[in-house]
């Protein structure tokens, strides 16, 4: 690979080690593949203790690493921020949600202090492409009759956003996906190839094939050239609405026989796998105390609907296995650090307790009305294109076991993520697990120090905010056993967390009480020690409250 690239760096942009490289060397810096799910829980993959078939992931944590502590901010678009800036999501605009509320930290798109992966990667000669889920642009409430028939393709309205905020205008060279978060699987909204509207999809399209196969062809297509290539692939699976191909539902339908039994069948692995420990993740009460499966009147929707988040995860699966398959094929396989990640923990949301609206349709493409099943009736069950659902708290407290709470909510059950990171020829100790912290903050620092890149100053003449984050390459080729990041802090729609070596403050919500646990001795965080160790809690919300105000978290919306 011809590498021509510190002389062509500008605008601060700088390379490492500059002055021993020139046109000729060859450009050994690996490709790097960024994989991200949507609300798949900690324990969902078949390496991680879950029961849903998962071969290619599989494969890639016993020939790589596993993490136990890897963190998300607990929510899509502020994880997608945190981890193409390396920033805290409020740093980069985006503390709550992609609406801008006229604040500094809530601006809803990625702010102007901010610079991507891709466009380091790019000014450093690396090729750069996206597919699958965008959602760091500024999207707005749809709920009049016309913008409903927008969401349903049955109307046309122009950009999804501003088109200068789209992935091709940051950094990627390439991109098709999906602007805003929520999807019809069957017929995606907000679908573009760079900026141009997607205006029709085939009669047997489903969109994590779509992301895998587009994936697939930017490798074909990478290839072509010598210079290393960083690709993004953002699934928007297992996120709701539930939907997915029968053949894959019917692989499940007799798998998810109750909350605690499938909670208790995890665990066990988990432990036997050695992600974690028993005598130190013990297993936490399931949170529906009062609930029980065999008194369950709904079994028949809730076992449907957990058999097509699995059938969800089985398909994302098997398109990573085709992306495999590729780079194995191309030659590229060894070189490439491939990491996999979610967005946040699985998600306790009932989205037919909404309606239609925001960013789902109330009807299909051809007309035919889309059911949100408030009651669970059996005349409605998730999986089709016109049944708009998700797994709920139940089952969410069951994907995150054995921890407590789910997405949006940074409690270990919603900021925790299976992290696996896959590089043949750099991991030496393939098959481990560990146990080291870190935090999707760390990802782009780690990235650029693979490319042998620093993080920029400045970028197209506009001050950049230093990131928070820290590269995680000396834990992942075993040079150190030190946490990552020492501190890491969180703030959600009042839900606030801070960890500082092995203890944690958290709270719930702007109205609840700081809890304070110790990681080391309780990772599923069952005894607060607030009122034992008054002094290291308040020394905690010290330090949170230093890096609320230093991140954007003030003032608060």
């Amino acid at each position: 690979m011809s590498i021509g690239l510190c002389g062509a760096l500008a605008l601060n942009l700088s390379c490492k080690n500059a002055a021993e490289t020139n046109e000729d060397q060859e450009d050994e810096r690996p490709n790097i593949v960024v994989i991200m799910a949507d609300d798949l829980g900690f324990s969902d993959l078949g390496s991680y203790g879950g029961e849903i078939n998962t071969p290619s992931l599989d494969r890639l944590a016993e020939n790589g690493l596993r993490f136990n502590s890897f963190y998300n901010t607990s929510r899509c678009c502020p994880s997608r921020a945190a981890l193409l800036t390396g920033q805290y999501p409020h740093q980069a605009g985006i503390g709550r949600m992609t609406m801008d509320m006229g604040k500094p930290g809530y601006r809803g798109t990625l702010d102007s202090n901010t610079v991507t992966i891709a466009e380091a990667l790019k000014l450093a000669g690396y090729q750069t492409a996206m597919t699958g889920k965008w959602h760091v642009s500024e999207t707005n409430t749809l709920n009049n009759e016309a913008q409903l028939k927008w969401l349903s393709h049955q109307e046309e309205h122009g950009a999804f956003s501003d088109t200068l905020t789209y992935p091709t205008s940051r950094g990627f060279d390439k991109y098709y996906g999906n602007i805003w978060g929520v999807v019809d699987y069957f017929d995606p909204f907000s679908l573009v190839n760079g900026t141009e509207q997607v205006k029709e999809v085939p009669e047997d399209f489903y969109y994590t094939d779509a992301i895998g196969d587009t994936a697939v062809a930017y490798v074909d297509d990478f290839v072509q050239k010598k210079d290393p290539f960083f690709l993004y692939v953002a699934h928007c699976a297992p996120h709701w609405p539930l939907m997915a191909p029968e053949e894959e539902i019917a692989k499940y339908k007799d798998t998810f026989k109750g909350w605690r039994q499938t909670r208790e069948d995890r665990y066990k692995r988990l432990v036997e796998k050695g992600i974690l420990q028993g005598d130190i993740a013990k297993l936490s009460e399931f949170m529906f105390k009062d609930l029980n499966w065999e008194e369950n009147v709904n079994e028949k929707w809730d076992s449907q609907a957990m058999a097509v988040h699995a059938a969800m995860v089985d398909r994302m699966d098997q398109n990573i296995g085709k992306l495999i398959d590729k780079l194995e094929e191309t030659g590229e396989l060894d070189n490439t650090v491939i990491f996999f990640m979610s967005d946040n923990g699985a998600s306790s949301e009932r989205p037919s307790q909404y309606g239609p609206g925001f960013d789902r349709a109330g009807q299909t493409r051809d007309g035919r009305e889309v059911a949100f099943p408030v009651d669970k009736s059996e005349e409605a069950l998730p999986g089709s294109q016109v049944v708009h659902s998700g797994i709920g708290p139940q089952w969410a407290n069951t994907a995150n076991t054995p921890f407590r709470y789910w997405k949006a909510r940074v409690y270990e059950g919603g900021i925790t993520s299976p992290f696996i990171v896959h590089w043949p020829k750099g991991i030496k100790e393939k098959g481990i697990v560990k146990t080291q912290a870190a935090h999707i903050i760390d990802i782009m620092p780690t990235i650029l120090d693979l490319a042998n890149v620093d993080y920029p100053e400045k970028f197209e003449g506009r001050n950049i905010t230093a990131t928070e984050g820290k590269s995680m390459l000396p834990v992942i080729t075993g040079a150190s056993e030190e946490n990552v990041n020492d501190v890491l802090f969180w703030e959600h729609f009042g839900s606030r967390a801070l960890r500082k070596g092995d203890w944690k403050a958290v709270k719930l919500d702007g109205n609840s009480n700081w809890e304070l646990y110790n990681l080391a001795e309780d990772r599923t965080e069952l005894n607060d020690l607030a009122a034992t160790n008054p002094e290291k809690l308040e020394e905690l919300k010290a330090e949170w409250d230093k890096l609320a105000k230093k991140t954007d978290v003030f003032p608060m919306p």
